[in-house]
């Protein structure tokens, strides 16, 4: 529920009184004695669904927004006349729970920090980010997500393409390309001063860190993510309902992978970031899509009625940009995907095929791991090593028979993929 305050101007009173009876809406007038140009100020208790009928119609009688508009909210109202009103304008559809046109552009404007503290927030979230992965911590991972102000630009694009508001379209639009680069930038530089001051480990592999290796090939499920983050943050914002874990889940779809392309340009490794990077720029796409339709469909539309024709062919053909290339990176993604499945095809493969041949020819031996290694041709990385460890007592097998053993499986195994891959054996002895 809400509580409209809007000053009356002069001469306005009459107008603004009968609009509000049309509407049925209950009122209370209050004299201006400031001695400005209004006459008064007039109260009324409103649904939320009924705010943004009711501020049009006077809108369209002439009270523009300079007579100070006024929207709070309001715990209770008690009143025969309210409870009309809600049923009037409750119904049950989508547009029942959202809020105002003039409520959610105000949202939008107030979620995007003033310039400098946008890029301090930016840089910082990325510095932590980039700690995190490097620790291959996740708890100070998700600690980067709180700090990152994404929410605010990812949104307000939406909107202020949806409302036909291009001050707030070009800002959105704008804060969340230099969040991007600042955050991959701020990322390279901190992981390469902590490199070169021997911070990290020297000689430190990046794709053993299950937190950076896991976000340098990205697969499909990525998209889940930013679909989701834009679809809730969308119904958040419109519906009222808190923002803030919603900006966590936005933060996590483009924080984390923009460290890990810093973090490999760091490191030396180009092509381990094109994953990474590729990853953070369809989740910012895809964030805009989800929260493109999700406003359409909840019923927003441009404040001026002449404007409405133009605004919807306009925003369709936005959606349908940002879905094709959505799609164009999906098949990138796809592709890493499939490239994953295959590998892990490859593994079980080498793994029953080690099992058998121990079990049918070389029983002597007792299977104990294998590993499948990992080539650095990213992001679509093929198997490059097989090493296999097998046990026995000591004294069991000579190198004769283990040579033999390896070249039997370099063999078989190699049948299950079109890379040359290398097969090495490994003896340890085991006692009972």
């Amino acid at each position: 529920m809400r509580l409209v305050q809007l000053t009356i101007p002069t001469g306005a009173r009459e107008t603004i009184l009968e609009t509000l009876d049309s509407k049925g809406v209950d009122y209370v007038v209050t004299d201006e004695t400031s001695g400005r140009e209004y006459t008064g100020v007039v109260y009324f208790p409103l649904p939320a669904s009924a705010v943004e009928p009711v501020l049009d119609a006077l809108q369209q009688e002439g009270i523009e927004e300079d007579a100070y508009t006024v929207v709070v909210d309001a715990e209770t109202v008690i009143s025969r006349k309210f409870d009309a009103l809600r049923q009037e304008y409750e119904n049950g559809d989508v547009e029942e729970d959202r809020i105002s046109r003039q409520e959610l552009r105000t949202h939008a404007e107030e979620l995007t920090p003033t310039f400098s503290i946008y890029v301090t927030l930016t840089v910082v979230s990325a510095l932590v980010a980039t700690a995190g992965l490097l620790l291959d911590s996740p708890a100070v991972v998700v600690g980067s997500m709180v700090i990152a102000p994404l929410i605010g630009p990812a949104l307000g694009a939406s909107i202020g393409t949806v409302l036909d508001e291009r001050e707030l379209l070009v800002s959105g639009a704008k804060h969340q390309l230099l969040g991007v680069v600042l955050a991959i930038s701020s990322a390279a530089i901190m992981a390469w001063f902590v490199r070169v001051t021997n911070v990290v480990p020297p000689g430190m592999d990046i794709a053993a860190v299950d937190e950076i290796a896991e976000r340098l090939t990205p697969d499909l499920l990525s998209l889940v993510i930013a679909l989701g983050a834009g679809v809730a943050g969308i119904l958040s914002i419109s519906t009222g309902v808190s923002v803030a874990l919603v900006g966590v889940m936005i933060a996590a779809a483009l924080i984390p992978p923009a460290a890990a392309a810093g973090i490999a340009i760091a490191f030396g490794r180009p092509t381990a970031a094109i994953g990474s990077t590729v990853l953070v720029f369809v989740n910012v796409l895809s964030v805009n899509l989800a929260g493109l339709v999700t406003l359409w469909y909840a019923g927003y539309r441009p404040e001026n009625l002449f404007d409405r024709a133009s605004t919807q062919t306009r925003v369709r053909r936005q959606i349908a940009a940002l879905a094709l290339v959505v799609l164009v990176f999906s098949v990138f993604l796809g592709g890493i995907t499939y490239n994953s499945y295959t590998t892990g095809n490859f593994e079980q493969d080498a793994r029953e095929e080690v099992e058998m041949t121990v079990q049918d020819e070389y029983s002597q031996f007792e299977f104990l791991t294998l590993e499948v290694q990992l080539d650095d041709k990213y992001p679509f990385r093929n198997p490059d090593r097989v090493v296999i460890t097998v046990g026995g007592p000591p004294g069991s097998t000579s190198a004769a028979v283990l040579e033999e053993f390896q070249t039997l499986l370099q063999e078989r195994i190699s049948q299950h993929t079109d890379q040359q891959v290398t097969v090495e054996v490994r003896f340890v002895n085991r006692v009972t």
